[in-house]
Parts: structure tokens; C-alpha cells; sequence
């Protein structure tokens, strides 16, 4: 059954290193993978993923030693369920607005008791084949991550009830969507979204909880392209 590279750091207190990609990159998920990655970000929100290119990239992070993560569209139990059915173990919810949503995101990454993800037989589930299905959907549960992303002005009016709902795993903050979210386009450096930044953590840290920045550290494959090619002409 698989393991989880970032549940494995924590438990060692290692920050874990991630990437994100925006298209399918399946050279960059091998070097990524020897270079000591831990984990690829695949950006299914922004990016040019479908289900069949999305499996095959899981498919290849696994072989290069790399925990697959997904950023998915939306929230709906359908949409997160197809990631996880690829192999996904760590699901990044976006617009998480109210503790409703985080609920809602929550019980769409786990099996019962803990949520509603249905079981299948695809190759999430090593095709049925394996150990009992009980003892798989419990050690599954234990591997899968939960991150909801606060990005908008009305995450403030439930920000507490947010923050303790259990089973999201790290909160992380979208600092340019909040700030169209309160009229200022492009603004990300403005007092306004400095002072929403602050107000999360502490609420997620008074609630026992943990922001992403606090496991693992992100690259956006093209910024790590750009500025090595960048560093290569100079």
C-alpha cells in the first residue's frame, strides 16, 4: 500500500519539497524525482490536465519515488473523487469559503467512517486486488492529505469554524484571489490581504492546526525552469 512522502517527513520533522505543474511533464516528474523532490503538484484547476493524462503522470511520479498531490477545480464530491481514482494522495480544495465547505471537501477525500469517497475498483485501489478492503480503506485515509485554500473575503465571517473543522489536514491562503475579493486586482503587497494572511494563521495555530508553509515548500515548475535558464545565461 502506498506511503505518503509528506506524512513520512512529518513524522520525522523533515520539510518536504514539492513542484507544481500546469501540463503534463513526464522528463521533468523523472528529474524532479532524482534530484530529491518529495512530492508533484499537478495544478488541475489552472492547468491542462484530463483524467487519462492526469493517471499517466500519477502513474510516473510514483516510479520516480514522488507522492502525487492535485489541485482540483472544485469541491464536488464527483470532481475530487475522479483525482483520487488516478492514485492522488493529497487533494488541494480551492474557494474554501465557510466551515460548510471545508466539511464538504473534508468527507470528499475519505472513505467511510471518516467521509463519503466511494470504493472502486480502479488503480487508486490497486485494481481490488490485495490486501482486504477494510484494512485498505483505513491505511488510504491515514495517507490522504487535506488542504483548503482561503481566498476570499468571506472566509473572515466563518474563519474560526473553518479552521477547526476536522480532517483538513493545512490551510493555505490565496492572496491574489482575495484581493479582486475586496476590489483590489493585482494588490497582493496591500495592508488589507497582509492583514487577512495574519488573521488565518493565527486562527489555524490557536486551533491546533497547521498552514502548508509550515510541512512542505512549493516551486512552480516554469519558475524553476525560468530562473535556472536565467542563472545559466548570466
Amino acid at each position: 500500500m502506498k506511503i505518503n512522502n509528506l506524512i513520512k517527513n512529518i513524522n520525522q520533522n523533515i520539510l518536504s519539497y514539492g513542484c507544481q505543474l500546469n501540463s503534463p511533464a513526464s522528463e521533468q516528474i523523472e528529474l524532479l524525482g532524482m534530484a530529491g523532490f518529495d512530492f508533484i503538484l499537478f495544478d488541475g484547476e489552472h492547468g491542462t490536465f484530463t483524467p487519462d493524462t492526469l493517471e499517466d503522470q500519477t502513474r510516473i511520479a510514483e516510479m520516480a519515488g514522488l507522492t502525487p498531490f492535485a489541485m482540483v477545480p472544485n469541491i464536488e464530491r464527483s470532481t475530487i473523487h475522479s483525482f483520487l481514482e488516478r492514485g492522488i494522495l493529497g487533494i488541494h480544495g480551492p474557494n474554501i469559503n465557510t466551515k460548510e465547505d471545508a466539511e464538504k471537501l473534508s468527507k470528499a477525500c475519505k472513505y467511510s467512517p471518516l467521509g463519503t469517497r466511494s470504493l472502486s475498483l480502479s488503480r487508486a485501489t490497486n485494481f481490488g486486488f490485495g490486501t482486504s478492503r477494510k484494512k485498505f480503506m483505513e491505511h488510504t485515509n491515514s495517507q490522504t492529505i487535506v488542504i483548503a485554500l482561503l481566498e476570499h473575503k468571506d472566509v473572515l465571517e466563518e474563519l474560526d469554524e473553518i479552521t477547526k473543522v476536522p480532517g483538513i489536514d493545512f490551510y493555505a491562503i490565496g492572496p491574489k484571489d482575495f484581493a479582486q475579493s475586496i476590489g483590489r486586482p493585482g494588490e497582493m503587497d496591500h495592508p488589507d490581504v497582509k492583514d487577512f494572511e495574519k488573521k488565518v494563521v493565527e486562527s489555524v495555530n490557536k486551533n491546533g492546526k497547521k498552514m502548508a508553509g509550515d510541512v512542505y515548500r512549493v516551486i512552480k515548475s516554469s519558475e524553476l525552469f525560468y530562473s535556472a535558464a536565467k542563472s545559466f545565461i548570466k
